[in-house]
């Protein structure tokens, strides 16, 4: 198995390959993270801050979704952040009233509505070619035949996971090499972070995602087909 070290040069060359390609065409201003304050994307945000800067081609670009039921700490990391990394942040809100909606009742059309929809208006917004993720193949099932590139239509994109052969432990092993900062809900003991109404504080015995809705974890695979990452 690839250490650590050998993870890191091999994102390190798949981001700096796209940065180059990205700098002999329309610049790296269309090449945003999606970033959702969480430990892997913020992960992702810092190797890509990092190229972008040494090449002179900041600020650095990302995109985050807002649903309206986020963690309030959640957001204040993510506000933090893009103050002190420079963080040239889209954030994308849905257009549906949240007074009255049946949160987290039909996940899939939650999802849709809240995360997907939302994420698709901000691409086209923001003309994005290339949308950095932060997913891994052993968080969840319906990911571990993930690619480090996918094409996606609607609107076309490439979608770019530099992460998908770290585990859980290299996350946090390089937050703690480079001083990265997290999320405070991650010293309160949980291991994944979502919307309010589908996270729990995880009782120790299930896997990285278990304080995650059972429902939501059921249609992942559905969601990716409708475009989200």
């Amino acid at each position: 198995m690839p250490t650590l070290d050998e993870k890191i040069l091999h994102s390190e060359k798949l981001l700096s390959d796209l940065l180059d390609q990205a700098l002999a065409g329309d610049g790296p201003a269309r090449v945003r993270v999606a970033w959702t304050g969480g430990k892997d994307s913020t992960v992702a945000l810092f190797i890509w801050k990092m190229l972008v800067e040494h090449a002179g081609a900041g600020p650095v670009r990302a995109v985050t979704l807002d649903t309206g039921c986020k963690f309030p700490e959640v957001l204040a990391f993510r506000d933090r952040m893009t103050v002190e990394w420079g963080v040239d942040l889209c954030i994308a809100r849905p257009e549906v009233s949240l007074e009255g909606y049946p949160l987290a009742v039909d996940p899939l059309r939650c999802c849709r509505e809240l995360k997907v929809e939302p994420l698709k208006k901000a691409l086209r917004a923001t003309r994005t070619t290339h949308l950095l993720t932060g997913i891994r193949r052993d968080e969840h099932p319906d990911r571990a035949g993930r690619l480090e590139s996918e094409a996606r239509t609607d609107p076309d994109h490439t979608l770019v996971n530099p992460l998908l052969d770290w585990t859980e432990t290299d996350i946090w092993a390089f937050h703690a090499r480079f001083g990265l900062p997290h999320c405070e809900l991650y010293d309160r003991g949980y291991r994944s972070l979502g919307c309010k109404p589908c996270t729990t504080l995880p009782d120790g015995q299930g896997g990285e995602r278990s304080g995650r809705a059972r429902s939501k974890e059921a249609v992942l695979s559905a969601l990716t087909g409708l475009g989200y990452f």
